[in-house]
């Protein structure tokens, strides 16, 4: 049993926090919150004084089917600076400090904070570009490949817009944005409502 007051007086900071996981299927949250609160109970310089897990809900006006699940947390933690720890390895959704009312920040401590924070910050600002880099390796691979599956549609007649879309997947709104990027680089031509592939030989001849 933990002597909150002892506790307390030797400079540990007593807080309610709250975790949420946002995930799907339903067993996959439920799973997850139990792991994260077994983590925590893990930890030394933290102690878990009461919890509540609120059970798992199904977002409402969500069309994925993701369920939502929160734990509800008081917790003692050594100091200042496990408490930021804390919040930045876990990312709870709301904390709320009791205990002390009042506290005195030592220099080396707000130091600490400070790093830690611009690491972290730094670390999410790499994962950023990275995922942006993917991001535009992916349109660009993609870009290509309906790029040449609309050649080789093309390339064998003309076609009208609601055949390119059938026969490419992509919905009508979809192909025409896409035929007018084709059109503007000169790579299609239209006349009424078909559209032709144009021979890229000829093209550059005449440019």
């Amino acid at each position: 049993m933990v002597n909150v007051s002892e506790k307390l007086e030797q400079g540990y900071i007593q807080s309610k926090v709250v975790i949420e996981i946002v995930g799907k299927p339903k067993e996959h949250v439920e799973e997850a919150i139990k792991k994260y609160l077994d983590l925590i109970s893990k930890k030394e310089d933290i102690d878990i004084l009461e919890k509540e897990i609120v059970p798992a809900k199904e977002l409402e006006n969500d069309d994925q089917g993701l369920f939502a699940i929160f734990a509800e947390l008081e917790i003692l933690t050594k100091d200042i600076t496990v408490l930021m720890g804390f919040c930045f390895d876990y990312m709870p959704s709301s904390i709320e400090i009791i205990e002390p009312k009042e506290m005195k920040l030592k220099e080396r401590d707000l130091t600490g904070i400070m790093n830690d924070l611009q690491g972290k910050l730094h670390k999410l600002d790499m994962g950023a570009k990275q995922l942006n880099n993917e991001n535009q390796f992916l349109k660009q691979n993609a870009y290509f490949l309906a790029t040449n599956l609309f050649a080789v549609l093309m390339k064998t007649g003309s076609r009208k817009l609601d055949q390119l879309s059938r026969l490419s997947g992509m919905s009508e709104k979809d192909t025409k944005e896409f035929l007018e990027k084709l059109i503007k680089q000169g790579h299609v031509k239209k006349e009424g409502e078909e559209y032709f592939w144009q021979n890229n030989d000829k093209r550059e001849k005449q440019n």
